[in-house]
């Protein structure tokens, strides 16, 4: 039996492979290599395959869901980034989501120029402690005042 925070941790970690299919499905296909990067970020985040291909198959309409601390949005930004290269072509509408999530997120969407063009190099993904500090340099950086 699954207990509530259990429950709300496992919709967490599927709304965060949803936000990803949302961009995927923004040139209006999702590419074999951006399904292959989803999988491998669901395996990550603990779901099964056929938790992932689920939601893959579902023809639901998805929105953006808004973590609420600056670190998860990071990290949501950060798979999307993924996801924008992982079919080797960076396209206009995949940026403007990104811009688009980055304002949801109360971030200047300047933000994913920045991680579009300095830190994931060509694509690469900065290693995990590199990234710890990118994190807090966005947070001084890109986070909108209010």
């Amino acid at each position: 039996m699954i207990g509530f925070f259990e429950n709300q941790y496992l919709s967490y970690k599927k709304d965060h492979i949803k936000n990803l299919l949302a961009l995927a499905k923004a040139d209006g296909h999702v590419h074999e290599k951006e399904e292959a990067v989803i999988y491998k970020i669901g395996k990550r985040y603990g779901l099964k395959d056929r938790q992932v291909k689920t939601i893959l198959d579902s023809d639901e309409k998805f929105t953006v869901n808004v973590p609420n601390n600056h670190i998860d949005k990071m990290n949501v930004l950060y798979d999307l980034m993924l996801i924008v290269f992982a079919d080797g072509i960076v396209e206009k509408k995949e940026v403007a989501f990104c811009e688009d999530v980055a304002k949801q997120f109360s971030l200047k969407k300047e933000v994913v120029k920045w991680l579009l063009t300095e830190v994931f190099d060509k694509g690469k993904a900065p290693a995990t402690d590199e990234w710890e500090e990118l994190r807090e340099f966005a947070k001084e950086k890109f986070a909108v005042k209010k």
